[in-house]
């Protein structure tokens, strides 16, 4: 589910290999890599209320949409809060929660917050530009 199978598949001892410099024997990790070891811990648990700070900071556009698609299937029937900077994620979201300075500032989907044509939209835009 989180695409640490990947990473794991890699590691010379797979399940076993001890994991960070403390260890003699660790292995340190990218922070990709690290970021999907985190995930899958986190989808592990059969909690109702999954929350993930800027999960994929450290992925690249295809790791990062697989992410998704998986968190979207794993959150079915639970809610799921997902914290980022990106639109590119945000806009996959039923509802979007705008803050600035720790305040809600708008509320809706990602169409009903470009068509409000605040805040929001106007960050949306600017971050688009740089992929026109």
């Amino acid at each position: 589910k989180s695409l640490a199978d990947e990473v794991i598949e890699r590691l010379p001892r797979k399940y076993d290999q001890m994991l960070g410099k403390r260890f003699s024997e660790g292995v340190d990790l990218s922070g990709g890599q690290w970021q999907k070891i985190a995930l899958a811990r986190a989808y592990m648990r059969e909690a109702q209320l999954i929350i993930l700070d800027e999960p994929t900071a450290a992925l690249d556009a295809r790791a990062e949409h697989e992410v998704f698609v998986r968190f979207s299937d794993l959150i079915k029937g639970k809610t799921g809060v997902l914290i980022s900077h990106r639109f590119s994620t945000v806009r996959m979201a039923d509802r979007i929660l705008f803050l600035e300075h720790g305040r809600l500032l708008e509320l809706g989907s990602h169409e009903q917050l470009l068509e409000k044509g605040g805040k929001y939209a106007e960050l949306f835009r600017l971050q688009a530009k740089g992929y026109i």
